[in-house]
Parts: structure tokens; C-alpha cells; sequence
């Protein structure tokens, strides 16, 4: 367990806190860039500071303060322009850098004051990469936006999947080093969600944790395993800072604020053999729900389950309270370089896991699972020979509510018919997987 006070320091992510300052090292996935062909503006909220992402008419992305310099309108509902977003109250204009760059009136009727040139607003950096825009909020100069290997795969269908779970961002990210709730939440309890079969699965026998530059490795032997497997021999990667990567997907759990997380997922799929080339134009953002009509939370899908243990905990989970066992030794593991990097970053010293040198950020690779599968892929007809493979191609497992336009943009890509999930996932074995 923790004193309270080291339980603030891990959840409190707001400016000014150790916490907060931390994670601004770091860019976030805010938003995917598909939702920019239908809208030029998206209010959002990061580390609880309130802002406005937008698309200028030049392509360009800003994220800019939410409210307008002048009289605290909501740029939100601002009106983009060739270079900048203007507000839609009085018309004052600021560019990517915050800089006020028009001020109608005041330009038309007084320009030899130049009053513009005095206000700015708090504007913050973003990129596009893997389909996502990502923020850096905190000091220059920034790090560079890591180019994960993943993202430049060839011949795969890519979606960005977004949900907001209402908790605290810490016990959303320890799920990413604790194996053994795969064994209990998605396979023995979501078995028995749907099936009612009591039978409990393989159970896990051994576990291993190390760190290197980009996080935490986790590595398990269960009873339908051994030392020669991936799972044991790779392992999966918890993310340094708040990511989860098992190879076909990531996924980020980013602080909205104290009490809110936006989960960001990035999924992989290559198509069948025969099907190549296959390029595709654009990646699908969409929005997962995490409670179904009646009010109550989905559970039928593997992100949903997490999403459900994760708010099951409290807002913010109080960790004065738990008693921790032999398989949370990655759990403690993560808390303590938490606390040793909130430290360097007060002293001055730069983060874990920031890269700076671009020869070094072409194509990052990570430890990774069942590469040659994920990569070389299968043919349709060994896909659908393969019960658990046939599952991964034919439903979206991870969360429910991938909408009708996304299913058919898949399905056309793999030339599998896609249907709904039923909420069954068998073990692993020597199939590839979660």
C-alpha cells in the first residue's frame, strides 16, 4: 500500500504538480486525424487544462487555450482561417504560437497602436502520426514524437479507437504491467459472462518483469505454455509513460484530468496473403461507448472489461487501502520509477524514454510478440481454418461499438465478411493473440 501522499503524487496531473509536469514531457495522443475531414474544430481537455485543437485552411493543426484573450469566448466554436482560428465573438485571430495576428476593429481604426502585438494566449504543438494528432504541453525545446515501427507497416488495415473512462489515469496504466487479470477478467469471467461455463482456463505459473529504455517488459509461462514461447522469451511492453503496446495495437491512457481518461487505441490488421498491395487512403477514427442503452457498462468486449475494473476502483483509486501480491512486483516496479523520475524532472534532468536524435527515431522498433505472424499475416483460408485467428479477422474484439462504416471499410480490405463479437476469447496457445 501507499502513504496518501505518495497517492496524490502518482494521480494529480494538473500544472504546477510533479505528477503533471512529468507527463508534459511526453507527447499525447489527443484525437485521430480523420475526425478533421468533417470538422475544423474539436474542443479538448489534457492534463486539466482546457483547449481547442483545430485544422487551419492550410492543412495546419493548432491547439490553442479555449478561451479568446479578449472576453473569454469559447474558441471552440471559432472559425478557421489560412493561418490560425478566429474567434467567432469579435473576430480577434491568433496563429499556432498563441500570437494574436488580427484584431478587426482595433486594426481598422487605431492600427498605429498595434495592440495585437502585446496579447497572446497559451498554444502548444501538435503533430500527426499513425492516423492521431498528438500535443506536447510541456517545455521547449520539445522531444521528438517517437516514430514507432508499427506505424509504417505496409499492407494493414489501421483504426484509431477513442473512448473517455471516468477515473484517474493511474489505474488505467497499471493494468498495462499486470498480466494475470487477462486470465481472470477476459478469460475466465468474460467466458462465463456469455457462457455460463464454469471451467476455469489455463492458470498462470510464472512471471518476470524488466525494464529498458521505452518501459516494461512483462513475461508469463501458463499451463498451456512454456520458456519457449513469445510470451515468456519477448513478453509484452507497458509503454513508458502511459502506452501498452502487444504488438498488432497500442493503446494510451491519457490524463483528460484528476478524475478522466481519454483511452486511445491504435489497431494493426494485415491483410490476407494474395491481397497485396493494399494501401490504405485513410485511417477510421471512432468513438467506443462504455455503457450500453440501459446505463449499464458493456462488458462484453476485452477494452470494455479493463474500462469496468478500471472505474470499479474509485475515481481515484485509493491505494492506502490495498494489499498487493506476487504478481504486482511490475505494479511496484512502475510506481517506483514514477517517483525516481518525478524527482529528476524537478532536478533538471531529462526523462526516461525522450528521443532527441533523428537517426534514432526511424522506424523504433519494440519487443514484440509473433512478429512473423503479425507482419507476413496468413491466408484467408488458414484464417479461417483457425478458430481464434478467424475471431481476430471476423470481429472487432477490443471494443464494442465499431460502427457500420468502419466494418465494411475492413471487410473490404480483407475480404472476410465481418460480424458482431460474442464476448468469447479462448487461451492463447500457440495462436497469436492478445
Amino acid at each position: 500500500m501507499l502513504s496518501e501522499e505518495k497517492n496524490r503524487l502518482l494521480t494529480r496531473v494538473g500544472p504546477g504538480t510533479p505528477m503533471g509536469d512529468l507527463l508534459r514531457r511526453y507527447w499525447m495522443p489527443i484525437a485521430g486525424v480523420s475526425e478533421f475531414e468533417q470538422r475544423s474544430t474539436k474542443a479538448v481537455r489534457l492534463l486539466g487544462e482546457d483547449l481547442v485543437l483545430y485544422k487551419d485552411l492550410s492543412g495546419a493543426y493548432g491547439l490553442v487555450d479555449r478561451r479568446c484573450a479578449h472576453r473569454r469566448a469559447d474558441l471552440a466554436y471559432g472559425m478557421v482561417e489560412q493561418h490560425g482560428l478566429r474567434c467567432n465573438y469579435h473576430g480577434w485571430c491568433f496563429n499556432q504560437t498563441g500570437q494574436c495576428v488580427s484584431q478587426p476593429f482595433e486594426d481598422t481604426c487605431f492600427p498605429e497602436r498595434n495592440a495585437k502585438e502585446r496579447v497572446r494566449i497559451k498554444a502548444y504543438p501538435v503533430e500527426a502520426k499513425g492516423g492521431m494528432l498528438w500535443a506536447y504541453l510541456g517545455p521547449q525545446p520539445a522531444p521528438l514524437l517517437p516514430d514507432w515501427e508499427a506505424f509504417s507497416w505496409p499492407n494493414g488495415f489501421a483504426q484509431v479507437v477513442i473512448s473517455e473512462v471516468p477515473c484517474n489515469w493511474f489505474q488505467c496504466q497499471e493494468n498495462s504491467i499486470d498480466p494475470v487479470h487477462f486470465e481472470w477478467m477476459h478469460e475466465n469471467w468474460g467466458k462465463r459472462l456469455r457462457t455460463g461455463d464454469t471451467a476455469l482456463g489455463p492458470t498462470h505459473l510464472k512471471l518476470d518483469f524488466d525494464e529498458f529504455e521505452h518501459g516494461f517488459v512483462y513475461r508469463r509461462v501458463k499451463e498451456d505454455t512454456d520458456e519457449n514461447d513469445d510470451a515468456w522469451t519477448i513478453g509484452r511492453v507497458c509503454l513508458w509513460p502511459n502506452g501498452f503496446f502487444l504488438g498488432e495495437h497500442f493503446e494510451w491512457r491519457v490524463p483528460i484530468d484528476d478524475e478522466n481518461t481519454l483511452s486511445v487505441t491504435w489497431k494493426y490488421t494485415r491483410v490476407p496473403r494474395g491481397r497485396e498491395p493494399y494501401v490504405q487512403d485513410s485511417i477510421p477514427t471512432w468513438y467506443g461507448p462504455v455503457k450500453d442503452a440501459d446505463g449499464r457498462w458493456i462488458d462484453t468486449h476485452v477494452m470494455n472489461q479493463d474500462f469496468l475494473a478500471w472505474v470499479g476502483q474509485g475515481v481515484i483509486a485509493d491505494r492506502t487501502q490495498e494489499h498487493l501480491g506476487a504478481s504486482d512486483r511490475g505494479i511496484v516496479a512502475i510506481r517506483r520509477r514514477f517517483f525516481e523520475e518525478m524527482e529528476a524532472v524537478a532536478a533538471g534532468a531529462e526523462p526516461k524514454g525522450t528521443i532527441r536524435d533523428p537517426a534514432r527515431n526511424v522506424r523504433v522498433p519494440l519487443p514484440m510478440m509473433d512478429r512473423a505472424q503479425t507482419l507476413d499475416g496468413y491466408t484467408a483460408e488458414q484464417i479461417l481454418a483457425s478458430p481464434r485467428m478467424k475471431l481476430f479477422y471476423t470481429t472487432y474484439i477490443f471494443q464494442a461499438g465499431q460502427p457500420e462504416h468502419v466494418q465494411r471499410a475492413f471487410s473490404q480490405a480483407m475480404g472476410i465478411e465481418v460480424g458482431d463479437f460474442d464476448g468469447v476469447i479462448g487461451s492463447r496457445g500457440s495462436s497469436a493473440g492478445v
